[in-house]
């Protein structure tokens, strides 16, 4: 019923220039991150306006345009959910976060990690035990690995610093350049409310540090002490 006017009407929001565009900025290529994802090119906002038209389906609907080959179809359905969490009671959550967590296959590029982990994974974790953070810093997968340290950013908002900080430190190592750019920029995050907290962590770590995830880090440092932290830095990535 919805799901196939919901994909009707994406389609009709559709450029096959922009979809060109998307496939090479997501990186869909043999080899890389995203390949096989499949772009129809609808823009971010048009995908919010029709999420909030179709906000009422049920969570059933959602997960089948979740499970889509499409990326726009997958982060309708996440923008779907992000909403229904919001307007949901402690069971709804629960459900959603629930779903969310078995559904990381489908959650398989940054930007439908970036938009949605903080607000549904983090939100709901809030005022809970954070250990499945941990485990999805460790798993495998990059996507999950993305989220364990993105859904901080909740928690960030909310003056929280400590997991981000350990999820960090845990992910020091990590050989993806998309992980080491989203632990920069939460630290980033936390440096714009509690400096001294990044500057303590940078004088333990910055030498262990991708460069690319120290840059981040420090960006709204004065030059000076950027520069300083970059010729100390370890190696390229």
């Amino acid at each position: 019923m919805p799901v196939g006017r919901i994909k009707q009407e994406l389609k009709k929001k559709s450029s096959i220039e922009k979809a060109k565009i998307l496939q090479g900025f997501f990186k869909t290529a043999p080899g890389e991150y995203g390949h096989g994802d499949v772009f129809i090119g609808v823009s971010v906002p048009c995908i919010r306006e029709i999420s909030k038209k179709y906000r009422q389906i049920d969570l059933k609907s959602a997960l089948k345009l979740l499970k889509s080959k499409i990326h726009e179809e997958r982060l309708l359905a996440l923008i779907i959910l992000v909403l229904k969490f919001n307007e949901s009671e402690a069971a709804g959550k629960k459900k959603i976060y629930e779903i969310y967590l078995k559904s990381t296959k489908f959650i398989n590029n940054w930007d439908l990690v970036d938009l949605t982990a903080p607000n549904i994974v983090g939100k709901f974790l809030a005022d809970k035990n954070k250990k499945i953070l941990y485990n999805l810093a460790k798993s495998d997968s990059l996507w999950e690995r993305r989220i364990a340290i993105v859904a901080t950013l909740n928690f960030i908002r909310n003056n929280n610093f400590s997991d981000t900080l350990k999820i960090t430190k845990l992910l020091l190592s990590d050989r993806q350049d998309l992980i080491h750019k989203a632990c920069g920029w939460m630290l980033r995050e936390v440096a714009k409310r509690q400096k001294s907290l990044v500057v303590n962590f940078l004088s333990i770590n910055h030498k262990k540090m991708p460069r690319v995830m120290l840059r981040y880090a420090i960006e709204r440092f004065p030059r000076n002490e950027r520069e300083k932290y970059l010729l100390k830095a370890a190696k390229p990535s």
